[in-house]
């Protein structure tokens, strides 16, 4: 199993960036084929330090293996989530990956 945790920074011009992120991340990547884990969320702030709470949205999804994550990458959906709901909603993003 791979995991791919991606963590965005929306541009703070962009009042509904948020709320547009989490809604394209459902209907745009969750359908695609090979997906076995979505989760999807918002940042949940804390006082302890060693907690990053300067994003705004989490993705975390897991696949079988590397090459069904380059599958994932290359999907048209992912393209178009690319296209149509990252590039208009986000200034960075970090991504983790890791696999058992």
């Amino acid at each position: 199993m791979l995991t791919h945790v991606v963590l965005f920074w929306t541009k703070p011009d962009v009042a509904d960036a948020t709320e547009r992120l989490v809604a394209g991340m459902h209907r745009l990547l969750a359908p695609i084929p090979g997906v076995r884990g979505f989760h999807v969320g918002k940042m949940v702030s804390s006082p302890r330090p060693v907690v990053d709470s300067t994003y705004q949205v989490g993705l975390m999804i897991q696949v079988d293996d590397k090459a069904a994550e380059v599958a994932y990458q290359e999907h048209p959906l992912h393209k178009q989530f690319l296209e149509e709901v990252f590039k208009p909603c986000c200034d960075r993003v970090r991504v983790y990956d890791f696999a058992d």
